[in-house]
């Protein structure tokens, strides 16, 4: 029954229609010469993320949503400069309803530290937030509809989200959209799961340079990638190895080059001038390590 009830709860927590959740995630990767626009250099990027989620039940339709996730890069962000270490650092704090065995729906708020931490300031902290409802047509698909928001260092950026979870009837085919956000497409079988996913992402993060002008960065990145991933301990920790395209452009502005407003992929009342070269799109890889709770155990 407890098991019942948490699965009740974790489904219109998470939006989706397996039968389980990564509780905690951690991943490592890095790209190989991305090259600056117009020059003769190039840089590599390692980067680092790690998640929590913790969901508490409150009732029978609804579960408070903790968590947290941190998340690093390394780069150079001009030509021939040192590398810089970028980081974000965010909790989870929401809410998740059921409000009948077709309808449910997430709340979250998203506060934010993004900046180079040298030194964490009080313009480093941002706030964002999203909002999803859930429509479950049969027991294998469910739909989803709702927006994220957040205010950035180059103003603030939003985007519908519209997605949908596939799960085949024997259990072993899946679909899980986000987007624009994310994607998976999956396949299980007996020795592993062989899988090809996305992940768009528009962050920002203050740069503290000693006796020059305040500065941030605006990241744009798409990552397309295919994936193995291995059981290590049963079906609870499980083991990613992904290789890819990544296309990241860090790009340096002046504090106060702001635009009017970012709706998805695109930019309002954008006049800013950028710091910084370009940077090209780049082969990555990367190493995914897993903690997922079953339900039907």
């Amino acid at each position: 029954m407890k098991k019942q009830l948490l699965l009740f709860l974790l489904f219109p927590l998470l939006g989706l229609g397996q039968e389980y959740v990564d509780i905690f995630k951690v991943g490592y990767g890095q790209t190989f010469k991305n090259e600056f626009k117009d020059k003769e250099a190039s840089t590599d990027i390692k980067f680092l993320n790690m998640g929590v989620t913790v969901p508490i039940p409150l009732n029978e339709n609804h579960a408070f949503i903790t968590g947290a996730e941190f998340t690093y890069s390394n780069l150079q962000l001009f030509p021939e400069a040192e590398y810089s270490s970028l980081y974000s650092t965010f909790l989870t704090l929401g809410l998740a309803s059921n409000w009948n065995k077709k309808w449910s729906s997430t709340l979250v708020l998203l506060p934010k530290l993004a900046s180079d931490f040298d030194p964490v300031s009080s313009k480093d902290f941002f706030m964002g937030g999203l909002g999803v409802i859930k429509f479950r047509k049969n027991e294998n698909l469910l739909y989803r509809f709702g927006a994220y928001a957040s205010q950035e260092a180059f103003g603030v950026f939003a985007t519908p989200i519209l997605g949908l979870n596939y799960l085949s009837e024997n259990n072993k085919f899946e679909i899980d959209l986000n987007l624009p956000i994310k994607g998976d497409i999956n396949y299980k079988f007996e020795f592993a799961t062989v899988g090809i996913d996305y992940l768009g992402i528009s962050r920002s993060f203050n740069l503290h340079y000693e006796d020059m002008p305040s500065m941030y960065v605006d990241l744009g990145s798409t990552q397309v990638a295919s994936y193995l991933q291995f059981k290590v301990f049963k079906e609870e920790i499980l083991l990613r190895t992904k290789f890819g395209y990544s296309s990241d452009n860090y790009e340096v502005y002046a504090q106060d080059d702001k635009v009017d407003l970012a709706l998805s992929a695109f930019n309002f009342g954008d006049n800013r001038t950028q710091l910084n070269p370009s940077l090209s799109g780049s082969l990555f890889v990367k190493l995914e390590l897993v903690y997922r709770y079953n339900f039907h155990k």
